[in-house]
């Protein structure tokens, strides 16, 4: 199965990249010279839309603001074969474009990150690399070994990928929802150790260390609630029991020692907590039950989307030739 016989597209979502994207998608028209390249527009206030056009690239605009809300839109209204995303920003080489694609063709995977070299010493702060460690290794913790650096924007993604994903994510925690989804699935995945550049001079960040740390936690524990809920619940629910049983304790030694419960109010306090643990199990054991299901139809939902047609072409003439 060659490129060529597969539609590629190109997806940039933009906001505020004027000094770059000019540059950018011309990179990406010499290294994709058959693939489409769309940039989305999230409210840019200054020239990006302009210069993405006159550099050849279809331009759209998404009025909701964040990341995941432009990511949700591509992968609703593009259709191709093959879809490579990255950041409009310059930091990563168009260059490498082709190597993600042939990577995604030939290991058969549904995604393939461009991991991004010297991440966790180097991320322009030094905030951001600890976020980057400790991040990458909470994931690893919760969700499995899968991936090295969960925040990387360049990717490449089969159709069947694109069109069973989920997007519930509005910022820029959409990167951990996609890796999240391909681990949960057990879809089959690659990394591609990548050159990160740096940001032009006068082009600043869109990433905020305290506030987007703080929301890419809320999505890990959300996603720890609807995937893993018996593990979720039953953490919430050691914490209730742990507590009950402490306030239990001295109530116990002061029954045991005088034959009378005195400290009524924290008798009850303790076994309201117990009772709450044990209703916390329960609804870790029927949600667990949920989850599994939801999985399931998830797992049928990307199974009912096509392979790659030169993957089809190609697996109908061995068919038909150990017939004949």
């Amino acid at each position: 199965m060659s490129l060529a016989e597969l539609s590629v597209a190109v997806l940039l979502p933009c906001y505020n990249e004027e000094k770059t994207i000019a540059e950018v998608v011309g990179r990406f028209r010499q290294a994709l010279p058959n693939a489409r390249i769309l940039v989305y527009d999230n409210n840019s206030r200054d020239l990006t839309a302009l210069r993405a056009r006159a550099a050849g690239a279809i331009v759209v605009r998404e009025p909701r603001q964040g990341k995941g809300n432009v990511v949700r839109r591509m992968f609703a209204d593009v259709d191709a074969d093959i879809y490579v995303m990255a950041d409009g920003d310059g930091t990563y080489a168009p260059e490498d474009a082709p190597l993600l694609v042939n990577t995604l063709i030939t290991e058969h995977a549904d995604m393939v990150v461009g991991t991004r070299r010297g991440i966790a010493s180097d991320a322009g702060r030094a905030g951001h690399a600890f976020g980057n460690r400790l991040f990458n290794w909470l994931y690893n913790r919760l969700f499995g070994p899968d991936f090295t650096d969960i925040f990387s924007g360049y990717r490449a993604f089969t159709r069947r990928f694109v069109k069973s994903f989920p997007a519930v994510s509005g910022g820029f925690e959409i990167e951990t929802e996609m890796s999240v989804h391909a681990s949960l699935l057990k879809l089959p995945v690659c990394e591609v150790p990548l050159d990160y550049g740096r940001r032009p001079e006068g082009s600043a960040s869109k990433l905020s260390t305290f506030r987007d740390g703080a929301r890419i936690l809320m999505m890990f524990l959300m996603l720890m609630k609807e995937t893993q809920p018996f593990r979720f619940f039953a953490s919430i629910a050691s914490g209730f029991f742990a507590a009950g049983v402490g306030l239990m304790v001295p109530v116990f030694i002061e029954y045991f020692t005088t034959g009378l419960v005195l400290k009524m109010p924290t008798w009850v306090l303790a076994m309201s907590l117990v009772m709450l643990s044990m209703l916390m199990m329960v609804a870790g054991v029927v949600l667990d039950s949920v989850s599994r299901g939801r999985v399931e139809h998830k797992r049928m939902a990307y199974l009912t989307i096509p392979a790659l047609r030169g993957e089809t072409r190609k697996f109908e003439r061995l068919d038909r030739a150990m017939v004949a």
